[in-house]
């Protein structure tokens, strides 16, 4: 789609051109699969160790179930998330609702805090009040079933995370995959029970809450740099890269890049040769376009905005905008 100023031949005047990319709808649903296979994965397997917890007395497994339900409800509103994503913007929500999916990656990283404050909680008050652990046995093998359950969760969500470039995808795939190293701790754990080291298991049960607080911190620290905008600068790079494989481009004076969920939008201004018609500055936009989408396979919108060389940069524009004010004082 674009949209021109006065389609006239006149030299030297300013032009847009905006891509719209919808090859991002098939990766939200295989998303939305994927969250669909890995609930029903974590649901089975919490409801396992559920049960064990309930026979057994393991505060290390518990810990662990309960970070595992909380793994599991994450799922949710990723799902509400991706689903949004299949809406089309509308004229309040112009840029669409990719934004929903940085947000579901907050609750995601405040569900994982309350499982760490709930599982340190029950590991102290162990320590505190210990007792015995019964069917030893039944936990080594619940936290075998939780190591196996979450490391097959953890392989979907990430690969298709970043297939996706998914922030919060790929933060709930990595809390999946500690959460099954946790499952292995709990085996420790059960092991030093075993062996006649009853507080093996509170120590386990806080080594535990002291990962979960790990991926609290990690994941804070990627979700909220995608809401506030921030973007790895190899992805400016490699815009300027390829933008550099067109002849017609004299230069490249502004790049901007964020993410809205797992889809990519950009601006960025070119400069083309100051006696192009308006017509060719256009043709040159286009192929800047189709290059951008060619190398950035997440690239959702692209504005383009064709400068000449004797009014090139953004200094340009806002020395135009002062005049305009001016003009109306």
């Amino acid at each position: 789609m674009f949209r021109h100023g006065n389609e006239k031949k006149n030299h030297g005047s300013h032009g847009h051109v905006h891509g719209i990319h919808n090859a991002n709808i098939a990766s939200t649903r295989e998303g939305i699969r994927a969250i669909q296979w890995s609930f029903i994965g974590l649901f089975m397997t919490a409801l396992l160790q559920v049960i064990v917890v309930m026979h057994s007395g393991s505060v290390a497994l518990l810990a662990d179930t309960i970070h595992n339900i909380g793994d599991a409800i994450t799922a949710v509103p990723l799902l509400l998330a991706f689903k949004l994503l299949q809406k089309k913007p509308t004229k309040r929500f112009t840029y669409g609702y990719g934004r929903v999916e940085d947000l579901a990656g907050v609750f995601i990283v405040f569900i994982i805090l309350i499982s760490a404050i709930v599982a340190g909680y029950e590991s102290i008050d162990r320590l505190m009040h210990p007792v015995e652990i019964k069917n030893v046995w039944a936990v080594i093998g619940a936290s075998m079933i939780g190591f196996i359950g979450n490391e097959a969760v953890a392989i979907l969500r990430i690969r298709t995370g970043k297939k996706m470039k998914s922030a919060a995808l790929i933060v709930d795939g990595y809390h999946a995959r500690v959460d099954g190293l946790t499952s292995l701790a709990v085996l420790f754990g059960a092991i030093g029970a075993l062996l006649g080291y009853p507080f093996a298991d509170p120590i386990i049960g806080l080594l535990i809450t002291a990962t979960i607080m790990k991926i609290v911190y990690d994941s804070g620290k990627t979700i909220f740099a995608r809401l506030i905008d921030g973007v790895d600068p190899d992805i400016i790079d490699e815009i300027r890269h390829a933008v550099d494989h067109i002849p017609q481009v004299k230069d490249v004076t502004e790049i901007r890049a964020r993410w809205l969920g797992h889809n990519l939008v950009g601006e960025l201004n070119i400069t083309v040769d100051s006696q192009l018609s308006v017509e060719s500055g256009h043709v040159v936009a286009v192929a800047v376009r189709d290059q951008l989408r060619n190398q950035l396979r997440h690239l959702e919108n692209v504005v383009i905005h064709v400068d000449p060389e004797n009014a090139s940069g953004e200094q340009h524009h806002i020395g135009s905008r002062s005049a305009s004010s001016s003009a109306r004082s």
